[in-house]
């Protein structure tokens, strides 16, 4: 992300990227055979989700994903259902494995990797090289002292997640933005010279041969002084040997920086010179059908480039977004499905819904909305639409806080986990609905002293 993760990426941290480099972002903004992919996923499923629908254009369809977020049931449910790879938002970076030199900790970092190595998810490593998020003692080497840290930095992260990464972001946003085309002072570039990111390469492969080496970088999306730089450094590399598999480009969007009309031109100009390309940090600010063709243009150009590899979108609901004020994922704050969501599905040649299409069931949304207020309670109603085919039934699942309870329902049969905090609502007598049609049901939450809204998962039917 923009402050935090890799241009966007990384935002989810407190400390996000700088805001300058945030402001910059805002104003301008070996390939996966078919067969791995679609093993994921069955072909009832491939009409539905993201990721199978992606994998049978032989694509990915990925997440980049935080840890303390894994504990959250919607979080994790639409995570597990809808995506194929996984980028850790933070997790990977300096700071968070090597704080301090030579001592590492890969805890959060491993959380993920195990969630998507059981769920037979593709991880994506971000990032081993990259200027922000880089712990002091880092900055503070001399030369010689700083390419040694560099290097054995590469060699230990790689080791602990060897043969577990699909692709790592080797080197990360090391150009500057304008129309300089020139490299990002940093102490790697400060003190090592232009020299580090072939180095880096090189010591990257020696330590995982069988991972796939990428530089990832953000305003390179069409052609431009920045892009042209990424690219003659690309074609140098390939052309001496240095190994980079493939490129990343992490496309955040915007009004102000839209989808450039280049877009498909310049990641197939990249994939000429024999690199595998690779949306890493898609997010698009803004709403409804704009936003939902913005996202469009973006999944067709990926589709129209043999060698775009898969996308990866930053983040899942728009509240955990590194610029949540503009909605800019395919999931709003509840988990719903928006309309961005249905054209990337669409776009990927799938049909909506949260069944097989060959059972009769249909396209359903769960939209909530906050119907009373009281000082230790408040009422909420959960509002059911079936999408362009009737339902026979449906199914919607509510999470809320502790110490929140949900004293009272209506108009639906509820079941718990063991928790007590996760509702699982079925219909009482209004379960079948007409194409287009709508029923709702309700509950009053005790807030016990907290008032957040209740996680609305997706609605699915049967």
């Amino acid at each position: 992300m923009i402050v935090n993760s890799s241009h966007g990426g990384d935002a989810a941290r407190p400390r996000l990227r700088s805001r300058a480099r945030k402001a910059g972002v805002l104003a301008t903004a070996g390939l996966l055979t078919a067969a791995a992919v679609l093993s994921l996923a069955g072909t009832a499923e491939a009409a539905t989700t993201l990721g199978a629908s992606a994998a049978a254009k032989g694509r990915y369809f990925g997440t980049a994903v935080a840890a303390n977020h894994l504990g959250e049931s919607a979080y994790a449910s639409t995570l597990d259902t809808e995506f194929t790879m996984v980028t850790p938002e933070n997790e990977m970076k300096w700071d968070a494995v090597e704080a301090s030199r030579n001592s590492f900790s890969f805890g959060s970092a491993d959380q993920i990797v195990s969630h998507a190595q059981g769920k037979g998810m593709k991880v994506r490593g971000h990032t081993l090289v990259w200027h922000s998020q880089l712990p002091g003692w880092v900055s503070g080497l001399a030369a010689t002292d700083l390419r040694s840290a560099m290097n054995n930095h590469i060699n230990q992260v790689m080791a602990h997640y060897k043969g577990k990464i699909y692709a790592w972001d080797v080197v990360n946003e090391a150009y500057q933005d304008g129309s300089s085309g020139a490299r990002r002072s940093s102490p790697f570039q400060d003190k090592l010279g232009n020299g580090f990111i072939e180095e880096a390469f090189r010591t990257a492969r020696a330590a995982d041969s069988g991972a796939k080496l990428c530089y990832n970088d953000y305003n390179t999306d069409g052609q431009n002084a920045k892009s042209n730089a990424v690219y003659a450094m690309v074609k140098d590399f390939k052309q001496r040997g240095v190994p980079i598999d493939c490129v990343g480009f992490q496309s955040h969007f915007n009004s102000n920086s839209p989808v450039p009309s280049d877009y498909q031109a310049n990641l197939q100009r990249f994939a000429d010179l024999g690199v595998d390309v690779q949306i890493t940090e898609l997010d698009i600010e803004g709403s409804g059908s704009a936003q939902a063709a913005s996202y469009t243009k973006v999944v067709n150009a990926c589709l129209a480039v043999t060698r775009c590899n898969g996308i990866t979108v930053w983040g899942i609901p728009d509240k955990y977004s590194w610029r949540s004020s503009g909605t800019p994922l395919l999931f709003d704050d509840n988990y719903g499905k928006k309309p961005a969501y249905t054209a990337v599905l669409a776009a990927l040649g799938g049909t909506g819904g949260g069944t097989d299409p060959g059972t009769g069931g249909g396209a359903c949304t769960a939209t909530y909305t906050k119907t009373n207020t009281w000082g230790d309670r408040f009422n909420g109603q959960v509002t059911i639409k079936a999408g362009s085919s009737a339902i026979s039934t449906w199914t919607v699942p509510v999470t809320v806080t502790s110490p929140q309870k949900i004293s009272t329902t209506w108009n639906g049969t509820p079941s718990w986990d063991g928790s007590g905090n996760v509702m699982t609502m079925k219909p009482n007598g209004n379960g079948s609905l007409a194409a287009g049609a709508s029923t709702s049901f309700g509950f009053t939450v005790m807030t016990n002293g907290n008032t957040s809204a209740p996680v609305i998962g997706a609605c699915t039917t049967s």
